[in-house]
């Protein structure tokens, strides 16, 4: 240990190494990616199974349901706007370092929810369980990027992605049960013992920052005005989808949004330290990945709002219902995990992301079609899961690729703040399309969001196509 690195505040801040006979162990680059899935998973499982606390939310503290929902909004507006500029941060100081200590802020602010005693301290705790959050998922598409061979790396970003699957498919299930058997704090209290096996794990399992790219000063500005951009556009987004409030009022947040991003575009031109690196934006696959990530995670998440309405109004039980939405992550998981083994190797990832896109927008245009039934709709939904866990590992890979590792952690965070964003519009857009249907009418209520998600689609397939066609790890020739 050097002088300067000596006593508690510089251990707190240096990044450990991995025990020798973990790091030399040939199957370390897997350790760290299924270290780094706990992370995913959990994102995903407490995005879907805060949902299930609502009605419990409003009888505990006597609170309305636009109350409520602010346990979910506090959340992701905070999420999407810390994406970025953490992951930028982790790029300076030490992406296992911010991995890990996101996990002590995500599992320190789950117990504070569970114990929280109204329903305003369990909206601040939510925002600080979403910075930790943002820790973790601004650095895990970076830390799988930078783990694993890069001949490996699709296959590793498929099992990241199957876990973010996984944590969705079940997530629905898991609330419903403890919110029924021990309670809606336990929704919450679940996160502490995966947290700290999580922390545990990551010290021993996940490789220090090889690559850096420090920064002399942050760029608070720059922050501001990318937190204000994104939390107008998603509070706009969400007024439009049917919410109680005046026009004027969902139009001056859109135009806070158009503002807030111009702005921040400016502001990244001249900072002297930009948050973003304008210039990487630029490279190849980058902005058409990205374009790609949002509409994919649109169509994903879309599906989980429209299908279990129209079901139940076409007559199916809430337990067949269920049964039918899992199809769609059910289906994410096997191709993002499987796809590697049935795909010929020489698919490059543009191809695959060609075909993931053809096949996603195949199964949503046969929903337009057929009956809205139970069995079509879940086999149509584990066909669209198929497509587009065949398109995200691709389309990750070819994002992750195109950034210096450097950067990756840069990279990471505007990959999940384009998953977020994505999230948002699809249920929110969804919302709108069925607040926009005819009352008690289940087709064309079905249609309206379908045609919604299948213009989303469209949006995947030019995407891919504006990919290159060819990188270094397609043709064989592995990079360091």
């Amino acid at each position: 240990m050097t002088k300067g690195e000596a006593g508690w505040p510089a251990v707190l801040v240096r990044e450990r190494p991995r025990p020798p006979a973990i790091r030399d162990h040939p199957d370390a680059w897997r350790l760290a990616v299924a270290t780094v899935c706990f992370g995913a998973f959990m994102g995903q499982l407490d995005a879907s199974i805060v949902t299930l606390t609502y009605h419990s939310l409003r009888v505990q503290f006597h609170a309305p349901l636009a109350g409520v929902e602010w346990v979910s909004l506090a959340y992701l507006l905070t999420l999407v706007a810390l994406l970025v500029p953490v992951g930028r941060l982790a790029d300076a100081r030490g992406r296992k370092l911010f991995y890990l200590y996101g996990f002590v802020v995500f599992t320190a602010a789950s117990a504070a929810c569970g114990l929280a005693p109204s329903l305003g301290a369990l909206i601040a705790f939510r925002v600080v369980q979403a910075a930790g959050a943002a820790m973790l998922q601004a650095n895990s598409v970076a830390l799988v990027a930078t783990s694993a061979p890069p001949e490996k790396m699709r296959t590793a970003l498929g099992v990241q992605a199957a876990a973010q699957a996984l944590g969705l498919a079940i997530g629905p299930t898991v609330g419903a049960a403890l919110v029924a058997t021990v309670g809606w704090r336990w929704v919450f209290g679940i996160n502490v013992p995966i947290g700290v096996v999580a922390v545990v794990a990551g010290h021993f399992l996940l490789p220090r920052t090889r690559s850096r790219n420090p920064v002399p000063a942050f760029d608070w500005w720059g922050l501001a005005w990318l937190a204000t951009a994104t939390t107008s556009l998603l509070l706009g987004v969400s007024a439009a989808s049917g919410l109680p409030l005046p026009p004027w009022v969902v139009a001056a947040l859109f135009a806070a949004a158009v503002a807030a991003g111009v702005a921040f575009v400016l502001r990244q031109r001249r900072a002297r330290v930009a948050l973003l690196d304008l210039g990487l934006l630029r490279l190849p696959a980058v902005s058409p990945g990205l374009a790609g990530a949002l509409s994919g995670y649109l169509v994903l998440f879309g599906p989980l709002v429209l299908v279990p309405i129209v079901l139940v109004r076409a007559g199916c039980s809430e337990v067949l219902t269920g049964v039918v939405v899992s199809a769609l992550p059910a289906g994410f998981a096997l191709a993002a995990t499987g796809a590697e083994r049935v795909l010929p190797r020489s698919t490059t990832d543009r191809g695959r992301c060609l075909l993931g896109a053809v096949v996603a927008g195949g199964a949503l245009a046969c929903m337009l079609v057929v009956p809205v039934e139970a069995g079509w709709t879940a086999l149509l939904l584990a066909l669209l899961g198929v497509g587009l866990g065949v398109f995200t590992p691709a389309n990750n890979t070819l994002i992750m690729r195109a950034f210096p590792v450097a950067a990756s952690g840069t990279g990471g965070g505007l990959v999940n703040m384009t998953r977020g964003l994505g999230t948002a519009l699809g249920v929110a857009l969804v919302t709108l399309a069925l607040h926009l249907a005819p009352a008690g009418s289940v087709a064309p209520a079905a249609r309206r969001g379908v045609t919604v998600l299948l213009a989303a689609a469209g949006v995947m397939l030019p995407a891919a196509w504006l990919s290159p066609r060819r990188t270094a790890s397609d043709s064989g020739t592995v990079t360091k």
